[in-house]
């Protein structure tokens, strides 16, 4: 199966098991931020379960059409920021290009370019499950953008 479906299958099957809003402010997901050299960018946002409402929307390289893509150096460090409180507890990065799907490998909020030059489109999904109750998310959110290695 690939990736973007199993995330989907993941969401759908968290939404099942249990939703809760406690804890969560604000209509929707807060925004999500990718920092690159001390500049900010905002993501945009997705598929999300927020307060009890369900939104799906397009995948990422659809919901981005005609959006334009960040410049970064190869290699570089790409860190994801978010000014909310509580974080999300847990999160999933999956990147597409070429129709190849790679999950991101991602350490204190943070991940390098890829090494090649190219298009990539990512897909950032973050939840807020509950500390003590298995299976009960609070509210989850994909937020996608696209980078463009030189």
């Amino acid at each position: 199966m690939n990736k973007w479906l199993f995330i989907l299958a993941f969401l759908i099957v968290l939404n099942l098991m249990g939703c809760s809003n406690e804890g969560l402010s604000g209509g929707k997901p807060p925004k999500a931020f990718i920092e690159i050299d001390n500049e900010r960018f905002e993501t945009t946002l997705g598929t999300y379960c927020w307060k009890g409402t369900c939104i799906d929307t397009a995948g990422p390289i659809e919901l981005l059409k005609g959006k334009k893509s960040i410049k970064v150096k190869s290699g570089e460090n790409i860190t994801f920021v978010m000014d909310y409180e509580p974080k999300p507890n847990e999160f999933h990065v999956v990147q597409m290009s070429n129709n190849k799907e790679t999950e991101v490998m991602v350490k204190d909020n943070r991940f390098t370019a890829p090494a090649k030059s190219g298009v990539y489109y990512y897909s950032y999904g973050v939840w807020w499950m509950d500390e003590k109750e298995a299976n009960l998310s609070h509210g989850d959110a994909f937020y996608a953008f696209v980078l463009e290695v030189n």
